[in-house]
């Protein structure tokens, strides 16, 4: 652990706070945007104590790797990471180091854009409940954790509040038009075939991940984070098996002890053992170094 958890930078930027969400903080810059990416986390819908130290790096960091990379096949909102260019903005350039994106302002799509690689996770338990994946029919006889043949796109509408809600794609095209819809759907199976195939020649089952969209100038921009542990499901192929939970490359640990630890769901929850954030900073670091070849 590099550096103390950053729980919050609303005292290290002189700029109005638009939205504060469970990680990442938005502040308006005049012509742009300035995302800070904390080291809080979130589980069960509600945020932890303490922050996990260099998580918002990781995170940062990641999302930069991934623009840069899928920049030709999609263009982003990504303007810089380098917090010395914000000058007197920022109080305290070592703390928001890796942890800023100065971004374009874009039109936020109200979608998240899911695609599903493997039948897992809320995709498994909709098959189980109905042989069905937001509404697109599915063959008898699926194992958990068995690979589609083909990735499925299965869109949620966004909620700020809550759970998002898993559509149909007949329901996302209402909402937003055929048009864009059908375009949206291709490019994020084609960012997660691009990803896909990265991650598995660095050992890494990429399982799923979301999208979030915007429109700069009637064009669609992506825009939020791409392809890190908080907004994608990676599994390592050593663990990789048919019928089990696998253990995915994230915040597992703190979802292992909360559902085994007394804590009732309902109430905030106690704050983390030393031992499982310590662990949740390793796994993120882990999937960083695997991911890019790099050490933090």
């Amino acid at each position: 652990m590099n550096r103390e958890a950053l729980a919050s930078a609303a005292h290290l930027v002189k700029a109005p706070l638009l939205y504060k969400g469970k990680v990442r903080e938005l502040y308006d810059l005049g012509e742009h945007y300035l995302i800070v990416v904390t080291d809080r986390i979130s589980a069960f819908d509600y945020v932890l104590e303490p922050a996990v130290p260099e998580k918002g790096n990781v995170l940062n960091r990641l999302s930069t790797f991934w623009f840069e990379r899928t920049a030709d096949l999609q263009p982003n909102h990504v303007v810089h990471t380098d917090v010395s260019k914000l000058g007197e903005l920022v109080t305290d350039h070592e703390a928001l180091k890796d942890r800023i994106m100065v971004t374009r302002k874009a039109e936020r799509i109200d979608i998240e854009c899911v695609v599903r690689g493997y039948i897992t996770g809320g995709g498994w338990r909709q098959y189980q409940a109905g042989s069905e994946i937001n509404g697109i029919p599915l063959p008898a006889g699926l194992r958990k954790n068995q690979r589609f043949e083909q990735p499925l796109f299965t869109p949620a509408a966004k909620n700020d509040v809550g759970h998002d809600e898993d559509i149909p794609f007949v329901r996302m095209a209402d909402m937003v038009g055929a048009e864009l819809a059908e375009e949206l759907r291709d490019r994020s199976v084609k960012l997660y075939e691009y990803a896909r195939g990265y991650c598995e020649e660095r050992g890494i089952i990429l399982a799923d991940c979301k999208f979030e969209f915007g429109l700069i100038d009637g064009k669609v921009i992506l825009i939020d984070e791409l392809f890190t542990p908080d907004s994608s499901r990676f599994w390592a192929k050593e663990s990789y098996e048919l019928d089990i939970e696998i253990d995915s490359m994230d915040k597992e640990p703190v979802r292992t002890y909360l559902a085994g630890s007394d804590w009732d769901k309902n109430s905030t929850p106690a704050p983390l053992p030393r031992s499982v954030v310590e662990e949740t900073t390793r796994r993120y670091l882990d999937i960083y170094r695997r991911l890019t070849g790099e050490s933090l």
